[in-house]
């Protein structure tokens, strides 16, 4: 099988790397972390003209791209470069699952475009990683429908202009059946959020509903017919995180193994002692692993094995991800703590990550359970 890129993805990968290298640096990246968007507006738009959003939506969708290796080309390149812009959670988490419902072509293509962000709100307070788990309510009012309840670390939810709101109408607070999806404008009456930044970058808010009333042409797709479009939409963000914390990750390395050719001891560089040298080895083999499981991700996700794959390249990546942060800190010392070093922002990005959809223990225990299926 040949896993070299397509011409396209090559030239995609080109010139995003390229951009990335020139415009986003640490001293850039930093500022934006100070800032109360948490994102850069400009960085954003540039992005979007280059095609980069493009890329990550089908033709039928507006796109030129929204395979799982258009995916993973992308978002190793964001990874790389410790990118903070709210990608995953406008373009996949938002325009992709709008684009699976299907009825809101305007939209998508102002998130294609880079005119208009999007936040998913499903997370609850005590779910965890259960996508399941939905206590908040949606209730028919007529020609309304109106929504109680509370969401936890909805990420971009101030920047947005509508969050994807998943609430239940039928069924028990943990089946797939009966949960719905709504397109609720951030200003609508009833809707608060209290916003805060997160520790490797970007903002989310938590997000209280309070008899939010929304006409019943807001519900995106059936009603109770919301988990499938989620489900599938989550496996396209599960291969965006992967490949996100490999490009992280060959960042880490890469910073690693520079710094341990120039730094000296004993009057010499560090990198000649043996003991270091097989720290670096192990760290090089566990990133090719990584490498093969986010391509053996995006590769099946079109098939029947799309979930297993996917919960055995999340937890690999998790081990790995955790083993390369902790190691790269260690051989590099003190200054890898600092926040005007490139590592300290990548190493916060690949742990954090491990956090989000699900931990290494979780996607063990999914991987487990889908292959006695």
């Amino acid at each position: 099988m040949n896993f070299d890129l397509t011409e396209e993805r090559q030239m995609l990968q080109d010139t995003l790397r390229r951009y990335l290298r020139e415009k986003y640096d640490t001293a850039t990246r930093n500022k934006i972390l100070d800032s109360d968007e948490g994102m850069s507006a400009e960085i954003w738009a540039e992005l979007a003209e280059l095609g980069v959003i493009g890329a990550l939506f089908t033709e039928d969708q507006g796109g030129f791209g929204g395979g799982g290796f258009d995916i993973a080309v992308v978002f190793e390149e964001l990874g790389r470069a410790g990118v903070v812009e709210p990608f995953l959670d406008t373009a996949i988490l938002g325009g992709r699952l709008l684009g699976a419902v299907g009825g809101q072509d305007d939209l998508v293509e102002e998130v294609i475009g880079g005119a208009a962000h999007l936040a998913l709100a499903h997370g609850e307070p005590g779910a965890r990683y259960d996508l399941t788990r939905v206590e908040s309510t949606a209730v028919a009012d007529g020609d309304d429908v109106v929504l109680n309840g509370r969401k936890a670390v909805v990420v971009n939810a101030e920047a947005a202009g509508h969050l994807i709101v998943s609430a239940r109408e039928s069924g028990a607070v943990d089946e797939t059946d009966g949960i719905s999806l709504f397109l609720v404008p951030t200003d609508t009456a009833g809707l608060t959020m209290r916003g805060y930044p997160m520790l490797a970058g970007g903002r989310a808010a938590e997000v209280t509903l309070d008899d939010v009333r929304v006409p019943s042409s807001a519900r995106l797709g059936g009603v109770g017919a919301g988990w499938q479009p989620l489900h599938d939409t989550l496996a396209l963000a599960h291969i965006a995180l992967a490949a996100e914390v490999l490009g992280a990750m060959v960042s880490a390395t890469a910073l690693t193994n520079e710094y341990l050719g120039t730094r000296k001891q004993f009057g010499r560089p560090i990198g000649t002692f043996q003991a270091l040298q097989h720290r670096m080895a192990d760290m090089l083999i566990e990133l090719e692993q990584a490498r093969s499981a986010v391509i053996n991700a995006a590769g099946y996700l079109e098939t029947d094995s799309r979930d297993l794959n996917i919960a055995g390249a999340r937890n690999l990546i998790s081990r790995v991800g955790r083993l390369v942060a902790e190691e790269s800190i260690q051989l590099h010392g003190g200054i890898a703590m600092t926040q005007e070093y490139e590592l300290a922002h990548i190493a916060k990005r690949i742990v954090m990550t491990d956090h989000r959809f699900g931990d290494a223990d979780y996607h063990l225990e999914r991987f487990i359970e889908l292959s006695a299926a």
